[in-house]
């Protein structure tokens, strides 16, 4: 069961995510979100439980409780969806002049 972590102290590590979910059951993987230019945290991961039933029981236990400090925000993580290309500057199909009247 994929878990989405909120809220997670940014001096927090993977290990640190492993070993407080660890207390539920076994973990599969446990990841925080980083910026890719900096390395920083951006103050949210995800943790992959390895089986549901553990990954429910971390959620009810873990949602609101303090780490290091921060309440996390615990839900059951949702797909991703694909993502749309980005808009570029000559892409705009609004205010064109074309259709102005003056």
């Amino acid at each position: 069961m994929n878990i989405y972590v909120g809220n997670v102290p940014y001096a927090a590590t993977e290990e640190d995510l492993e070993a407080l979910f660890g207390e539920y059951g076994p973990v599969a993987t446990a990841t925080i979100i980083r910026d890719r230019y900096d390395g920083r945290s951006k103050g949210f991961g995800f943790v992959e439980m390895e089986n549901q039933e553990d990954g429910e029981r971390a959620i009810e236990a873990l949602d609101g409780q303090e780490m290091m400090g921060r309440p996390l925000k615990v839900n059951p993580a949702r797909p991703r969806t694909e993502r749309r290309e980005p808009r570029r500057y000559d892409d705009r199909d609004n205010n064109s002049d074309d259709d102005m009247e003056i």
